[in-house]
């Protein structure tokens, strides 16, 4: 490693400037797993890199799983798996991660990444619509019975993911979203820009609202924290 500053590193977005990235993303690699700097190195080489969290992000995820003890979780836009096998690694052997996607070509590069982790049995991947799988766990009875949950996919449907994913997690469990500064067009309302109004709006509701407790971490694009009560 280069101390932050191969591509895979350069791909990620962040609130802050690039000297102090640097030297976060320098210390983040090494707790980073072999099979999770694999993995994000072949994920550097794709067209939509972009959308990959940073090794920062990643680490937090991992440290609030084991928090909340987490055993059960949630993931609501997989991507090629990275955040999925940051925290899968922390869970305990009979741990489940519940990983939503809609995309076979991108979830299936990191599948052999979560295999030479040797966390593939605890992945349960779900490929489909998100707001539909969510949908099915409360429907079969699993509300309150989960520990964690990370959103980061389509904006528009932040909003639902939040709601469905806050009746899923118990009390004292935790969600967090990714991307709701969305380079800086989500801190206000804009008409024109659908997508980041209602990262905006969502935003402003969690903190208006009493059944969590949340605080925003300019990490990354900006992540979203929230404590359910």
């Amino acid at each position: 490693m280069s101390g932050g500053s191969d591509r895979s590193n350069r791909n990620a977005i962040s609130a802050i400037d690039p000297r102090t990235n640097r030297y976060i993303q320098s210390l983040s690699q090494m707790r980073e797993s072999k099979a999770q700097s694999r993995l994000r190195q072949a994920t550097a080489n794709l067209p939509d890199a972009i959308m990959q969290i940073g090794i920062d992000q990643g680490q937090l995820m991992a440290v609030l799983a084991l928090m909340v003890g987490a055993k059960r979780a949630i993931e609501v836009g997989v991507f090629t798996g990275y955040s999925a096998l940051c925290v899968a690694q922390h869970l305990p052997p009979d741990g489940k991660l519940v990983a939503c996607d809609i995309s076979q070509e991108w979830t299936a590069i990191g599948q052999p990444f979560w295999a030479e982790a040797e966390v593939q049995d605890r992945i349960d991947l779900k490929i489909g619509p998100a707001a539909e799988t969510l949908a099915a766990l409360i429907d079969a009875g699993e509300a309150n019975s989960y520990d964690f949950a990370f959103i980061d996919a389509d904006k528009d449907g932040y909003d639902g993911y939040y709601e469905q994913c806050l009746t899923l997690v118990r009390s004292g469990g935790a969600i967090a979203m990714d991307n709701i500064f969305m380079q800086g067009r989500a801190l206000e309302s804009n008409a024109e820009d659908r997508a980041a109004t209602a990262v905006h709006a969502l935003t402003r509701k969690i903190f208006a609202d009493e059944r969590g407790d949340p605080a925003v971490i300019p990490i990354g694009d900006g992540m979203l924290l929230a404590r359910k009560r």
